[in-house]
């Protein structure tokens, strides 16, 4: 083992068999998400020792932890493939612990993976480091987000052995979200909302918007939505198919403990506002949205999204995730008016570590590296 006094152990197991867990992207059903789309899923059980497992804010510390990780290979170029890991670990140890467990993590997953594996890069899901630092709040106490990668770098190396992990140049999953706890009943749902929210939920139902869930014959109703979407904000586009991979693999992973839903909103027949609902681990993620150019008026998205927040309620979810606020929260961001739109539901911001590369081949990594700061956006989908 890389480090004997603090063990990681490392079993390969089947993708089929990775446990039901909150986190989506660390499900079978996302491991069969991402295999429709060219990725290589591998599963791994990991055991990690007391000194490394205990997770923040808990006074018992236990023997050890075990969880399910799934790593996702994807491709680059050639024979050479990165291994990408969604949300994960879960195992979340103490801040000055987060780089020893992600060094030893990686040494022990080194021998699994491809040798021509040029980095694993995590996606992390724990909270940032910087999330409640006062002076990394304005006057008007809005975020400013983490300090400079040098900084955030040196933090999270401290303690390790090689000083090699990188923060990289963007994030490939939301870092900043919104959980609202479900564990309330509706009318205290609805208080909780700003009154703007409540508003044009009511309004919704006055003029008539129904929402209902669709079945995957809507696919091309929704990408119409979702084409105006992202045109309207400038956003990246996919492709149809990324969004029928999504339905086929729920079809075809055979992970029965995850829900997917496809909830439209129209007015007499006219599809105005959709989303693509899951749902696992008691935890309901509103993972994709669209809405229509047209009869914004109408205030379709609001409704959708509270038939979603009830349904996931009355599923027995215990949380909603908004999946992906902007952070700082500026009115000169582009996506100020989604920030606005999802805090508007109530819930509380939770800002992640955001993504975090640990170089295999140093070399091909500086490469990847260069080539990754000449683009924008979300690198892995």
């Amino acid at each position: 083992m890389y480090y004997p006094a603090m063990q990681i152990s490392v079993l390969p197991k089947p993708v089929r068999y990775i446990e039901n867990s909150a986190v989506l992207q660390q499900t079978a059903f996302w491991a069969g998400v991402k295999e429709h789309l060219g990725c290589q899923p591998k599963a791994f059980d990991i055991r990690i020792d007391a000194e490394l497992a205990v997770k923040r804010n808990t006074d018992k510390k236990p023997a050890a932890a075990t969880d399910d990780l799934l790593v996702l290979l994807q491709p680059v170029g050639g024979d050479q493939c990165i291994a990408h890991i969604p949300y994960g670990p879960v195992i979340e140890p103490e801040e000055e612990l987060q780089g020893v467990l992600l060094e030893e993590l990686s040494e022990s997953l080194r021998p699994h993976l491809p040798k021509r594996c040029m980095l694993i890069r995590y996606d992390l899901r724990w909270e940032s480091c910087w999330a409640h630092d006062e002076d990394r709040f304005d006057t008007d106490q809005q975020w400013l987000g983490p300090p400079p990668p040098t900084v955030q770098e040196m933090r999270i190396n401290f303690n390790t052995i090689k000083n090699n992990l990188r923060k990289t140049w963007s994030d490939n999953l939301p870092s900043n979200t919104v959980f609202i706890s479900l564990k309330k009943e509706n009318d205290l749902l609805l208080k909780n909302m700003k009154p703007k929210t409540r508003y044009n939920i009511q309004l919704a139902q006055r003029r008539g918007v129904t929402v209902k869930e669709v079945t995957p014959k809507s696919l091309p109703a929704w990408y119409a939505l979702y084409q105006e979407t992202a045109l309207r904000n400038h956003l990246f586009l996919q492709g149809i198919e990324y969004f029928s991979s999504i339905l086929n693999a729920k079809r075809t992973v055979g992970d029965a403990a995850t829900g997917l839903h496809l909830l439209m909103a129209e007015k007499d027949g006219l599809p105005l506002a959709g989303m693509f609902l899951t749902i696992t681990g008691g935890r309901a993620t509103y993972l994709y949205g669209a809405s229509s150019t047209h009869q914004r008026n109408l205030m379709a998205t609001y409704a959708l999204q509270w038939a979603a927040i009830k349904k996931a309620k009355k599923q027995g979810c215990v949380e909603y995730d908004m999946f992906g606020i902007a952070q700082p929260a500026r009115p000169s961001h582009p996506l100020y008016g989604l920030y606005r739109f999802k805090t508007g539901f109530g819930g509380n911001i939770f800002r992640r570590m955001g993504c975090w590369d640990y170089p295999l081949d140093p070399y091909q990594y500086e490469i990847f590296r260069s080539l990754e700061m000449n683009s924008t956006g979300y690198h892995l989908k």
